[in-house]
């Protein structure tokens, strides 16, 4: 024979929460306390009448229980960063001298700064990881002209025109 069930002392909370339920998880962990409780069902018989194994049905029970009385906080979502090589400060600092050197007329060499970055980390990185970082702080690559700069039209035209004769 199974153990009875426990938890007599949030049933009240139990069937407030049915009530407010707004999502699915929410009226289900409620029902796990309830119909145990209410209706003397056993963990098989609940899990079928909701739908879910065993196991999740005896987990949702006790996320339940363990939650009264504790503050309700928003689950945190997913993000950010977690495989940095340098904060953003970090990386400001770092790209701070080639950004400068660039500004003053040089030429931002993607192959040097994988270096130094290669140096300053210790191991080597990939060269995406380099055009992604410049990405992240607003640098992009470059394409030539389709045309000179210093090019005539005119002088190009007359020469088209008597390039034949």
């Amino acid at each position: 024979m199974a153990r009875p069930a426990t938890g007599k002392e949030v049933l009240a909370i139990a069937k407030e929460a049915l009530a407010k339920a707004r999502t699915v998880e929410q009226m289900r962990e409620a029902q796990a306390v309830i119909l145990p409780l209410e209706h003397g069902l056993s963990m098989d018989q609940v899990s079928a009448i909701l739908g879910i194994s065993r196991g999740w049905a005896c987990k949702l029970r006790r996320r339940f229980i363990q939650s009264v009385g504790q503050p309700q906080t928003p689950k945190q979502k997913r993000g950010g960063r977690r495989r940095e090589n340098m904060t953003l400060e970090d990386e400001v600092e770092f790209l701070a001298p080639f950004f400068d050197k660039a500004a003053r007329g040089g030429i931002l060499v993607v192959g040097e700064i994988k270096q130094v970055l290669d140096k300053r980390l210790g191991r080597t990185t990939a060269l995406a990881s380099i055009y992604n970082l410049l990405h992240r702080h607003g640098w992009r690559k470059l394409a030539p002209d389709k045309r000179h700069p210093k090019s005539d039209p005119e002088a190009q035209e007359t020469f088209k025109k008597t390039s034949g004769t």
